[in-house]
């Protein structure tokens, strides 16, 4: 299915907390002078206005990036290399007029030496990452499936990657399909660093991911999450997370120092968030 559209959704609570733990990641691999990859299943189209139609139907951003935005003064250390990044898509204007997508995040952070892969199957995110990434000599776009894309480009030449898993969950089978893509990356690739993100919609698939990965015997797994509000099956995504293998070691502090702060700003009194370990390191 090719109904979904991330442009509806550019900046939400959702688009936060995956992006903050994208950038601390690529940092954390630029801290090295060996270049890596950047690997993303589902690339979107790169970047966001903000007053397109799309954006202004949903508004999501009004309640995920454009408070974070606001207080952006008072923001903890972690967050200040996204918001710069942020700041640079809007030219350092007052107003938050773009949000970046993860290609626009990673094509900034990333030197001349590292290398962008993006999968878009949508024909015109496709050709809007063809437009605005094309030129980039570090960057190849592919029109196919990232899932199946993924495995073919593993191990990397540079034996580092960062891999971004990030698909619209319009299917139910989506959840144990991303598992399943994951773990056969792992098997090829056990040392680079994955990002699985979820939405909570229904806590029981969340559940249920955490098994499978249990299950897959991935070691060195932890979990990071924020939700809005309280879980309700009602109300559509109540709050997301990621599932980060092989992270950072001190992702895990960065996100525990952030996450109450993001979350003063984009949760009611009945949100809650955490950083877990679900599978033991190495």
């Amino acid at each position: 299915m090719l109904s979904y559209r991330h442009a509806f959704h550019a900046g939400n609570h959702a688009d936060v907390i995956k992006h903050l733990v994208l950038v601390l990641t690529l940092d954390y691999y630029k801290s090295k002078d060996k270049p890596f990859f950047y690997l993303d299943t589902h690339a979107g189209s790169g970047s966001y206005k903000l007053s397109a139609s799309t954006a202004q139907r949903t508004r999501e951003y009004e309640s995920g990036i454009l408070p974070v935005w606001q207080a952006a003064n008072n923001a903890p250390a972690e967050l200040q290399s996204y918001l710069h990044a942020i700041r640079q898509l809007n030219g350092n204007a007052q107003t938050l007029q773009h949000y970046p997508g993860s290609p626009w995040l990673a094509a900034q952070l990333l030197r001349p030496a590292d290398q962008l892969r993006l999968f878009e199957l949508h024909p015109s995110d496709y050709q809007a990452l063809k437009q605005g990434f094309g030129a980039d000599k570090r960057t190849q776009i592919r029109k196919e499936d990232g899932l199946a894309g993924l495995i073919g480009l593993l191990p990397p030449v540079t034996r580092r990657a960062v891999t971004l898993i990030d698909p619209s969950y319009e299917l139910k089978e989506d959840y144990a399909n991303v598992v399943s893509a994951l773990a056969k990356a792992h098997k090829r690739f056990a040392t680079g660093t994955y990002l699985l993100w979820y939405p909570v919609i229904t806590r029981q698939r969340v559940r249920q991911m955490a098994r499978a990965l249990q299950q897959a015997a991935i070691p060195d797994v932890i979990q990071i999450e924020l939700c809005t509000s309280a879980d309700n099956e009602q109300l559509g995504m109540t709050g997301s997370g990621l599932f980060v293998v092989n992270p950072p070691w001190q992702l895990t502090r960065q996100m525990q120092n952030a996450l109450p702060w993001l979350a003063q700003r984009m949760a009611d009194s009945s949100g809650h968030f955490g950083v877990q370990r679900i599978t033991p390191e190495q």
